[in-house]
């Protein structure tokens, strides 16, 4: 119970820093605020385990930082937008196949 108190507590903050980036980035963070709530509501459902919940965070991270770092310049190239959206591709299949996979906790 422990561990699973310290996933969500960690979610949440991760979740109020995707928030407020999601102000500035448009469609790519209002995706990525998506996907957060979607972690969120697997740990709260008990979908996610704890070691997934911290893949998924971690991943979630890893896209945070490329969406920095596309942004840093203030302008987004169709390629930088195109490896965005295939990495956000790619965290949300996680998402729905660690929710699905019938491991509980």
């Amino acid at each position: 119970m422990k561990k699973f108190g310290t996933m969500l507590a960690i979610s949440v903050i991760v979740f109020g820093f995707v928030c407020a980036e999601a102000a500035f980035a448009g469609k790519i963070g209002k995706r990525q605020v998506n996907q957060q709530k979607r972690i969120c509501q697997g740990v709260k459902s008990g979908e996610l385990t704890c070691r997934e919940t911290r893949a998924l965070e971690r991943e979630q991270y890893n896209v945070q930082k490329c969406k920095a770092k596309t942004f840093k310049d203030g302008k987004v190239t169709p390629k930088e937008r195109n490896r965005l959206k295939k990495r956000q591709n790619h965290a949300s299949k996680h998402i729905y196949k660690m929710k699905h996979n019938n491991i509980t906790r």
